[in-house]
């Protein structure tokens, strides 16, 4: 393994720990000795990486210190690229041009091969035609990171109309639907709401009692627990 492909790979491992990792662990985890693995972290603080910590008490990366994309690998590049694609096909139309926006800016600072790299990608998504949207998701998606309520007019199975108070968390893509988990005021419970069967939204002003990451949490756990039921 060459010297940028460790010091690339320790700058992954520290991402993906949010609290300090000893300098063994890492140390093992590269397949180095603790010796190298100093100097390593010395050399990326040294170009402008915060990585705080010393011997004993493990290692942070702190947020800010970003790469080049030129630095990524034909793997992660194909990955960009059909992840990129999915969302184009199947997100919103705002989603689908901020997916291609995004490819177009990584692949502008790519070198020749890399770029080529970009252009054959060698996976694909289907097109599918998923149901009809009558609102614009882009408000859905802003009130839940605002952790705005949301007034909604809901049509069920039986074509009936209900306007619902909800608390947008999340949404789901499946086939061919896409499906919003919220807390519901009216029902006083987690509810799934297809995004096709959503007739109007208005977003309003007043915040979520609790914040997004507690319910959020809260639903994952009471999904586990409806799954564990079926089993």
């Amino acid at each position: 393994m060459s010297r940028a492909t460790r010091l690339l790979d320790l700058l992954q491992l520290l991402r993906r720990h949010r609290a300090p990792v000893s300098g063994p662990a890492l140390a093992e985890a590269l397949g180095v000795s603790i010796r190298t693995l100093y100097r390593d972290i010395a050399t990326l603080q040294a170009q402008g990486a915060d990585i705080q910590g010393e011997p004993g008490l493990g290692y942070v990366l702190r947020p800010g210190f970003t790469l080049p994309p030129l630095m990524f690998s034909v793997d992660e590049l194909e990955a960009l690229v059909l992840g990129s694609r999915w969302v184009a096909v199947r997100g919103d139309a705002r989603l689908g041009a901020a997916a291609a926006d995004a490819v177009a800016k990584i692949r502008a600072v790519l070198p020749d091969a890399l770029r080529e790299t970009v252009d054959a990608a060698t996976l694909t998504v289907p097109m599918l035609r998923d149901e009809p949207v009558a609102v614009d998701v882009a408000v859905i998606r802003g009130a839940a990171r605002r952790e705005h309520k949301l007034v909604i007019t809901y049509r069920d199975l039986d074509g009936a109309d209900t306007t619902r108070t909800i608390w947008p968390l999340l949404i789901g893509f499946f086939d061919r639907v896409q499906v919003l988990a919220a807390w519901c005021e009216l029902r006083q419970d987690y509810r799934g709401f297809r995004v096709d069967r959503i007739r109007s939204v208005e977003a309003r002003d007043e915040r979520f009692p609790r914040r997004r990451a507690v319910l959020v949490k809260e639903w994952r756990a009471r999904q586990g627990l409806h799954a564990t039921a079926r089993n």
